[in-house]
């Protein structure tokens, strides 16, 4: 691919979804059939204060915003080619374990399935008590069948492989290649966005498909030329980072909390072969990161998506960081993911008042 070959397709006519933009490069034929909400074509947003922040020479950070996708996560961008391709398999169901976004995208393409006149059913497992409310709700209102467990999500994804072993039901985590396929396409909305390839790539790391997919997609778009992969966890939910299997995950960052990633090995590839890493940061960090993002830069993303951010800055303090690189931050999911993060990390404490504009001066201070 070259940064002409779909770039003009991606800014001169009406986007369709990135199946139609990127058909060349996806696993999909003329008896495919495309099951899209025009997923993809997010916003790559320059980040001044980060900029500064990481305190670089000639250093440039970018945004690429995720929660933009319609769903509000980069899951859609798998889920569009997985579903897509799980009818034309005949497939009547899919399945799979989540923490929060993957349910909600593989319920709403199930039930954009259903739109266009396929039966689709769709059901969830998800760890009761460890998924913030904004993704489940979705995963309820577009009709899947959820189950909370009483467990984490690698038990939950355990139950699911089982389950699909078993009966004629279609899996669409990231152990679906055609996740994969489909969210290679970031990154060449990256190189096209951005006119060339980004010299670093941060992104967060959970079950580690999106590191995976972002990996092969720049590997694909310019054989000579790619950007070093790093890669963060969360310090409490670190299996990569510590080689070993985390039994009991614990992280703020909801969409990052697990502790055996099924794209472990792929991960690890993927920043060998960059010259990369894969390093952990703290929930504090996480968290500190999230304000930046919110409050100096007025981009909401949930508290996993910061982990891009986190890790970025606490690279550069480090000096891993190379004077006049072009870096792209990847944020997994919208801000309205989690809502009592946003709550309890902002600036107002729910302030009370009176009708009273003497009142309300009074506590405004000018």
């Amino acid at each position: 691919m070259t940064s002409g070959s779909s770039g003009s397709a991606l800014f001169t006519k009406p986007w369709k979804g990135i199946i139609d933009c990127y058909r060349t490069y996806l696993p999909v034929n003329d008896n495919t059939p495309i099951i899209t909400l025009h997923e993809g074509n997010t916003p790559l947003v320059f980040a001044p204060h980060i900029t500064k922040l990481c305190n670089i020479p000639g250093l440039s950070v970018y945004l690429k915003v995720e929660g933009a996708n319609p769903t509000g996560s980069f899951k859609d961008r798998g889920m569009t080619v997985a579903v897509s391709k799980a009818i034309e398999e005949k497939s009547k169901a899919i399945i799979c374990a989540s923490t929060g976004n993957t349910s909600a995208s593989a319920a709403a393409y199930a039930a954009r399935a259903r739109a266009n006149g396929y039966k689709m059913d769709c059901f969830v497992l998800v760890p009761k008590g460890y998924v913030a409310l904004g993704k489940l709700s979705q995963a309820m209102i577009y009709g899947a069948k959820v189950i909370q467990i009483k467990g984490n999500f690698d038990e939950a994804l355990s139950l699911v492989k089982e389950i699909v072993s078993k009966y004629p039901v279609t899996l669409v985590n990231s152990l679906n290649p055609f996740r994969i396929e489909g969210q290679k396409t970031g990154a060449f909305e990256i190189c096209e966005q951005l006119g060339k390839v980004p010299d670093v790539l941060a992104i967060p790391v959970g079950n580690a498909g999106n590191i995976t997919a972002y990996w092969k997609g720049f590997c694909e778009y310019a054989k000579n030329d790619r950007p070093i992969m790093i890669g963060f966890e969360a310090s409490g939910a670190a299996p990569i980072v510590q080689n070993k299997i985390i039994e009991k995950p614990e992280t703020v960052a909801t969409a990052i909390r697990i502790g055996n990633p099924a794209s472990w090995k792929q991960a690890v590839n993927a920043a060998k072969e960059s010259n990369g890493f894969i390093d952990t940061v703290t929930d504090e960090e996480i968290l500190n990161a999230y304000k930046i993002i919110h409050q100096e830069e007025g981009i909401a993303c949930e508290p996993a998506s910061a982990a891009s951010v986190a890790g970025l800055l606490k690279s550069a303090k480090a000096k891993k960081i190379s004077p006049e690189s072009t870096i792209v931050c990847i944020l997994t999911g919208n801000g309205l993911k989690d809502p009592d993060t946003a709550i309890n990390q902002g600036k107002s404490e729910g302030l009370e008042a009176n009708p009273d504009l003497k009142e309300i001066i009074t506590i405004l201070d000018f």
